[in-house]
């Protein structure tokens, strides 16, 4: 019944999204709170966000993935710079919270944007630990988008400091995990969940509203074309060059870890999800797990799409899953021309 349910549910919204999302009406000013790791991609997700004129970005804050967090600071100071726009940036977790660290430099260089010499940022990053804003932020704006980048470290240490965080939140999009098909750091794993499973099992058990946008949904129909690429280049502006200048390095990466050309932006299809849910074409809820004791499939995002979970011999198994009764949406199939639209008028200003 799940995978009917999700198949009408798609077809709904598909044909509400048969109109561009660059065509949402105007409504009222939307709260947005960004964790991110800022690497190329990130940096192209926080510029559709700074560029949207009905959201709100209370604060960036940061965590160690990609590029070690001071990297993600600075990455994330200059991609405001590139928007024009001043928003506070707080500096996070520097490591997960049992692991050893592990970077994404080979994917996105050692800067996170491509080792292009980009000047530092004119601005500094605020005084107030990220984990403390978070806290701070959800209190003062309650119903917030959380919209995660990267590992879901500062997100877990909110959540061991104040349960009752996940009630504060209104929509936690999560960009991370592989819920149908091979990871991009292993076969089992995505990179974000991969990098602290731990706290991504925290996250994903806490109750908050997830909205699972997976790795799979950046390929296929998301990928930019070099004919796509050559049309945002032609917009002509500051942060259309900046987006595809910082993402020159991961678009050479992606060829060599899939095979398939193209630029594929993974957190920028998470924003869009933030930004506009009707870009994701079918969704259902179901309960995720995260792999956190096998070296081989760690960080894998196990999820019980045929709800084998609620059968009485499979309990003792999903006991701990089970115990707070957390699900989440998770996204199967994504409106790419929808997505490059969004993208389009985001960088076109």
């Amino acid at each position: 019944m799940a995978g009917r349910r999700a198949v009408v549910l798609g077809r709904r919204r598909a044909a509400t999204a048969a109109r561009s999302p660059s065509q949402r009406p105007p409504g009222p000013m939307r709260d947005f709170l960004i964790d991110t790791d800022t690497a190329s991609d990130d940096a192209v997700a926080i510029l559709m966000a700074l560029s949207a004129p009905d959201v709100r970005v209370l604060g960036l804050t940061t965590v160690a993935g990609n590029v070690g967090v001071e990297q993600a600071t600075r990455n994330a100071l200059l991609t405001a710079e590139f928007a024009g726009v001043e928003v506070p940036v707080y500096v996070g977790a520097a490591a997960p919270l049992l692991r050893v660290h592990g970077d994404a430099h080979w994917f996105h260089g050692r800067d996170g944007l491509g080792d292009r010499g980009y000047a530092p940022p004119r601005r500094a990053p605020e005084r107030e630990h990220a984990v403390d804003a978070i806290l701070r932020l959800a209190d003062r704006a309650p119903g917030l988008t959380l919209v995660t980048l990267g590992p879901l470290t500062n997100v877990a240490l909110a959540l061991a400091r104040d349960p009752g965080l996940a009630k504060k939140i209104g929509r936690c999009v999560v960009m991370g995990g592989a819920p149908c098909c091979e990871g991009n750091v292993t076969p089992a794993a995505e990179y974000n969940i991969w990098v602290d499973p731990e706290a991504a099992r925290i996250v994903f058990r806490s109750g908050l509203p997830i909205e699972m946008v997976g790795w799979h949904v950046s390929r296929g129909a998301s990928v930019l074309s070099e004919a796509e690429i050559a049309d945002i280049v032609a917009l002509g502006t500051a942060k259309a060059r900046f987006a595809i200048d910082c993402n020159a390095r991961a678009k050479q990466a992606y060829h060599v870890q899939t095979g398939e050309t193209g630029l594929s932006l993974a957190d920028p299809t998470a924003m869009a999800v933030a930004l506009d849910r009707t870009v994701g074409l079918s969704w259902s809820r179901h309960v995720v797990e995260i792999e956190c004791a096998s070296e081989l499939t760690r960080g894998m995002t196990v999820v019980d799409r045929l709800n084998v979970a609620a059968d009485d011999n499979n309990r003792q198994t999903w006991r701990a899953a089970l115990a707070g009764g957390a699900k989440a949406d998770v996204c199967w199939t994504f409106d790419g021309a929808c997505f490059k639209a969004m993208l389009k008028r985001a960088l076109s200003t």
